[in-house]
């Protein structure tokens, strides 16, 4: 059985959601599961005044957890076009990891959630991937066999580079079945792209 990682972090909950969707989709397809969420870097007088969710049930991930793993799905909240500070400064541990290609042939993928429609999810998602192929990951999108990022019914997240969700700038706009059932499915994809390669 492959094992796969879903490693994110999450201020407001959004990714927190995306995060067990992506896992519930990952098992599906045949994977061993774990969700864990990245080290929070704001003080947390700051996090607290600023309502962020302080409360997640997920363990905080170490990087050399990623060489244990098959596959690893990351999210990240979208800031100003790319992933959070506390994403890149995970990644940014990884220089042994680089260094040893402890990651290469891995399967990895990217979710995130933006506050607004064009709030840089796209670009969130492809300047992640530039750090994933650097440390050798094979990387896996939402194919467009998930019909639902064709949907011109409703306001939804979803790209082809990976699962999306819109927050809103208040953070009161959860994820939508739609964006749920995006991040099942890129998790379930990505899944069994890892069973099989692990053979």
């Amino acid at each position: 059985m492959a094992k796969v990682l879903v490693v994110y972090y999450s201020s407001y909950g959004h990714v927190e959601t995306m995060a067990k969707a992506v896992a519930e989709g990952a098992r599906s397809g045949g994977a061993d599961v774990d969700i864990k969420r990245v080290l929070e870097l704001v003080p947390e007088d700051v996090a607290k005044n600023s309502g962020y969710k302080v409360d997640q049930d997920a363990p905080i991930a170490q990087v050399q957890d990623l060489v244990d793993y098959d596959a690893v799905i990351f999210g990240t909240p979208t800031r100003f076009g790319n992933m959070a500070s506390q994403m890149k400064n995970f990644l940014d541990q990884a220089g042994a990891l680089w260094m040893e290609g402890s990651l290469i042939g891995k399967v990895g993928g990217v979710f995130t959630s933006t506050g607004s429609q064009h709030g840089g999810q796209e670009s969130t998602i492809l300047s992640f991937h530039t750090v994933l192929l650097h440390l050798g990951f094979v990387i896996a999108g939402l194919p467009y066999s998930f019909k639902g990022q064709m949907a011109m019914d409703e306001i939804t997240g979803g790209t082809p580079y990976g699962a999306s969700t819109l927050a809103a700038g208040d953070g009161s706009r959860q994820p939508s079945e739609n964006e749920l059932a995006g991040a099942r499915f890129q998790g379930e994809h990505i899944a069994k792209l890892a069973v099989k390669l692990s053979k």
